[in-house]
């Protein structure tokens, strides 16, 4: 193992140690058997080193996503995903809270790659007709949701002592996003009930992000590349628009 490799694990490992989460830079040259000018050398400053743990605990949430061939239903994927993020927070509650922290000013890759595996789920899901808005605007919901819940699992499990909640607030936030025939999980203790809707009330919203979905996968040849860009920004507004109680876009009155 390389210097730079060794001093990263030891890093790693202290920081999941720790009572708060936090490392000096003396703890991890004196656990490493190395001196601090070759951790400068390699990390820079404690910021650099904090921030390569970072990028290694992102490299070790994806080693459970990568190269997992997507099932035939891309709702239970999205299930499964959820559950296995709050899981890998759960077992490094440490590592999760540095992965998140505000001090890490510039994303990681791996951080955006997996929005991108979140997204392409979802973009799975549209294709089929089960989202009620944008691939994207439903990955910045769904993340945001499970981020949150599994931050407060790890931050306050004194107060959050309910594990269920995760899932309740999974099934809330996928009732928003997914259509109302989306079946809920079976395996839930009084999963949120999908919100009501009139069966004359045409599915606007659901059905604009379907059209965009596959309009993006297949661009119609018989639009000009303008048409097919203002094609596409009226279907986002309608597929991302907020909800009367109807089920459909709201429409300003004159």
């Amino acid at each position: 193992m390389s210097t730079k490799a060794r001093i990263l694990e030891v890093a790693a490992a202290l920081v999941a140690e720790s009572s708060n989460g936090d490392v000096s830079t003396r703890a991890v040259c004196e656990a490493a058997g190395v001196g601090a000018p070759a951790l400068y050398r390699h990390f820079g400053d404690k910021e650099g080193l904090l921030s390569a743990v970072v990028d290694h605990g992102w490299d070790k949430y994806l080693a459970t996503k990568r190269n997992r061939p997507p099932g035939t239903d891309p709702v239970e994927d999205l299930r499964d995903g959820w559950d296995t993020h709050v899981e890998f927070a759960l077992a490094n509650p440490n590592l999760f809270r540095l992965m998140h922290s505000p001090a890490m000013r510039t994303p990681p890759a791996a951080a955006l790659e997996a929005h991108r595996i979140l997204t392409s789920d979802l973009q799975r899901a549209a294709e089929q007709g089960k989202l009620t808005m944008t691939p994207e605007l439903a990955a910045q919901i769904i993340m945001s949701a499970n981020v949150g819940v599994a931050l407060m699992l790890v931050s306050r499990p004194a107060t959050f002592t309910d594990r269920t909640v995760s899932r309740r607030v999974r099934d809330g936030v996928h009732a928003l996003v997914f259509t109302p025939d989306v079946p809920p999980p079976a395996d839930v203790d009084a999963p949120l009930p999908a919100p009501p809707t009139d069966p004359q009330e045409p599915q606007i919203p659901s059905t604009a992000a379907h059209l965009n979905t596959l309009l993006h996968r297949s661009p119609p040849t018989a639009l000009t590349p303008v048409e097919a860009a203002l094609l596409k920004e009226w279907l986002d507004r309608l597929s991302n628009g907020p909800r009367d109680q109807g089920g459909g876009s709201a429409h300003p009155t004159a």
